[in-house]
Parts: C-alpha cells; sequence; structure tokens
C-alpha cells in the first residue's frame, strides 16, 4: 500500500508540474505579459477573475489526483494483467508508437463526445458538469476544472484505451500530454490558428479555441474535444461557430468589422 501511495504521489507531483508549465506559460503571456498586443484574438471581450482562475486552479489539483490514481492502478496494479500495454518497444514496429497515439485521440474524442453529451443531461449537469461550465470564459487554467466524478469520467478513457489496444508506456505519456496541449488550446480563450487554417482542409476536422469557447458561453452544442466530426454527423455544432470563427479571424486580420449580435451571455444561474 506505501508502494502504491508513493507511485501516486510522484505521479501527482509531475502531471501537477506538467499542468502549472502547460497551462501557466500560456496564461502568463496572453493574460499577463501580452494581453494589450494580443487583445485582437481575445475570444470574448469580458475578463475572468482571480476568483475563477483560484478555483479552476483547485479543482484541477482535484482532477490531477484522481488522473495520478487511475494512472498507478492501470500501470502498477493488478488491474495490468487485464490491459494491452506492452514494455518492450521492440514487440511492436516502431511506427507503431505514432499509430497507437494518432488512435487513441480519435478514440478519446469519441469517448469524450458521448460522455460529454451525457454530462449536459439536467439530472447530471447540476450535480456534476455545472462545476467547469462556471468557467463561461475560460482560461487555461480550466482545462482539468472538472468535479470529482467528472475526473473520474474523464480519466476513465485511459482504461478503455490501453483495454482495447496495445498501448507503450511511452505512448501513453504523448498521449496525455498532447491530449492536455490542445485541452489547454481549446480553453485558452484566444484563437491563435494562422489565416491559411480557414481555407484548408484541417478546418473542416478539427476544433478551434474559438470552437469550444462558444460552448463555454452558449452551454449548448460543440461537444467534441479535438475534431468537429461527432458534431457534424450529429448536428449538435453550434450554428455560430463558423460565423464567429470569422468574425474573430478578421479582427485579428484586418477586413471589415463584423458587429456581434445583441446576444444576451447565458448565466450559470439559468442552469440552476
Amino acid at each position: 500500500m506505501q508502494t502504491l501511495t508513493e507511485a501516486v504521489a510522484r505521479i501527482f507531483s509531475l502531471e501537477a508540474l506538467r499542468y502549472f508549465l502547460l497551462a501557466g506559460i500560456p496564461f502568463i503571456l496572453f493574460y499577463l505579459v501580452y494581453p494589450t498586443r494580443l487583445k485582437q484574438q481575445k475570444i470574448q471581450r469580458r475578463e475572468a477573475s482571480r476568483k475563477d482562475f483560484f478555483r479552476e486552479i483547485l479543482h484541477s489539483m482535484q482532477s490531477t489526483l484522481v488522473f495520478s490514481t487511475i494512472s498507478v492502478a492501470v500501470l502498477f496494479t493488478p488491474l495490468r494483467q487485464y490491459t494491452q500495454v506492452y514494455t518492450q518497444i521492440g514487440d511492436f514496429p516502431l511506427w507503431y508508437i505514432g499509430v497507437s497515439l494518432l488512435l487513441s485521440l480519435v478514440l478519446h474524442d469519441t469517448y469524450f463526445y458521448w460522455m460529454h453529451r451525457l454530462l449536459h443531461h439536467p439530472a447530471l449537469f447540476k450535480a456534476t458538469h455545472l462545476v467547469h461550465h462556471k468557467s463561461t470564459n475560460p482560461s487555461p487554467w480550466t482545462s482539468y476544472s472538472f468535479h470529482l466524478l467528472e475526473a473520474i469520467a474523464e480519466g476513465g478513457i485511459l482504461v478503455v484505451i490501453v483495454c482495447v489496444m496495445p498501448m507503450h508506456p511511452l505512448t501513453v505519456l504523448l498521449f496525455t500530454v498532447s491530449g492536455f496541449i490542445i485541452n489547454v488550446y481549446g480553453h485558452l480563450g484566444y484563437e491563435i490558428m494562422p489565416r491559411g487554417f480557414r481555407r484548408s482542409w484541417l478546418f473542416e476536422v478539427l476544433n478551434t479555441s474559438v470552437h469550444h469557447n462558444l460552448h463555454h458561453s452558449r452551454f449548448k452544442g460543440n461537444y467534441g474535444l479535438y475534431f468537429r466530426i461527432w458534431d457534424r454527423v450529429m448536428g449538435t455544432e453550434h450554428p455560430d461557430y463558423v460565423k464567429e470563427y470569422d468574425r474573430l479571424q478578421a479582427q485579428r486580420f484586418g477586413g471589415q468589422p463584423v458587429v456581434r449580435g445583441n446576444k444576451t451571455p447565458v448565466r450559470v444561474a439559468d442552469f440552476q
């Protein structure tokens, strides 16, 4: 028991450090050092409060502890024998590291979409997902800001992935790091995609910061994590998404200013 506790403590320390680095550096750059220079990239005009940031960090540390515990259970307990985790990197071709990483992200996006839609059911939203949606104007700190039960559901994807496909611990690490970086981008509060992205086929497939920010400000639609695919197939992509993305890019790169419609912001109180 002491060994497992020590393992959880070590992994928690590493994951907490990762959280403060990968979320903290963008926060410092966009919110503290260059907010005036980058104001044209800001998705929402209003600002989140310091109280919001502290609440998000507190919940994120709770989520990090949950994720660390799940990681230890998968890698260092008898649960390991039911997984397809392999330790000898030569057991599969080296290119499989990249393939399994891509497949894990696709699987995660599917898992997340349906879990996310379920959490928006009125019976579950107030009890769990409301914690995350208190951040109506998200920042990098929002990335792991979940209710305890939602954190368990979020972390469950690791169990699913290692049980359905062979994964090397290196791939598990790459999956968690790349997933978190994309998560930080989705909650950044600023759009950083280049101008040409709009005209590429990638725009039709990948989510953007505007895409997920719209979910936080409007509460409905845009349930996907990495890709637009499930939202488009299921008809749950917010109808204002492309218009909002184009508005912000016109704001960033010039062109005619677009006036946002007279929409009343969604309040957390409306869902209580």
